[in-house]
């Protein structure tokens, strides 16, 4: 089956996000050599490859982070690669959720104030509010108790379940990692894991995942492989 199969998901739907042939260049490096992939609502994805091949200039063109020198990003009916920075950026507050491999969480602010934060920027949540969802979201994520530390205070594998909270919080339709357990031991990479993917399938979120390691990707319901900028459709699997 390709990844554009319908049969695949069990539904005629469309995909939740369609890249077609993306072209992306750093200087003269080619990052991106003509990348297409589809994600589907609900699904787990799993991007993988070697370093090099282009797995987070992927994801970040994804998400709308940068702008693609040539093809075509489609959420919605919305063309990303078309749409304006301030519309991207509001997005990034509504539908998406994105996680870097550091977990990027504000040092100076507790967890809860970090996992509230993006409520706090959407109309209508008070501080009350924001905070009493996000610690459910820090709960569900396996980090009770440690609401008032702050990043530095905490575990790599805390701090990296608390960004990951943050990204879900709002309720994203998709959710990019971007190597989010680089940085953690193997102990702490299955506890983070088993918490996205719990998250993500009760809430119905997608998430794209871009990893290298074989154990994050055992927890997607699908994997294609970056080569040399561009998906190896003989690597799609189902």
């Amino acid at each position: 089956m390709t990844h554009g199969d319908t049969a695949t998901h069990g539904t005629a739907a469309p995909p939740l996000l369609t890249a077609r042939e993306l072209v992306k260049a750093h200087g003269r490096t080619e990052a991106l050599r003509g990348a297409s992939l589809d994600l589907w609502a609900g699904e787990i994805l799993a991007v993988t490859g070697t370093s090099g091949s282009g797995k987070s200039t992927l994801l970040h063109c994804l998400a709308g982070i940068v702008r693609p020198d040539a093809g075509s990003v489609a959420y919605g009916g919305l063309r990303l690669d078309e749409l304006p920075e301030k519309r991207l950026s509001e997005l990034r507050r509504t539908d998406f959720g994105v996680v870097f491999q550091f977990g990027q969480l504000i040092p100076e602010l507790t967890a809860v104030d970090n996992v509230a934060l993006p409520l706090l920027l959407l109309a209508g949540a008070t501080r009350a509010e924001a905070r009493a969802r996000a610690g459910e979201w820090l709960e569900r994520f396996g980090v009770r108790g440690q609401e008032e530390l702050r990043p530095g205070e905490m575990s790599g594998g805390q701090a990296q379940r608390a960004a990951l909270a943050r990204a879900l919080v709002t309720g994203p339709k998709a959710v990019f990692a971007d190597e989010p357990t680089g940085a953690l031991d193997s102990l702490a990479t299955e506890q983070v894991m088993t918490a996205l993917a719990h998250a993500a399938r009760e809430s119905g979120t997608a998430v794209l995942l871009v990893t290298h390691d074989a154990q994050v990707a055992a927890y997607a319901d699908r994997e294609v492989r970056l080569r040399d900028g561009a998906v190896s459709p003989l690597e799609v699997t189902a």
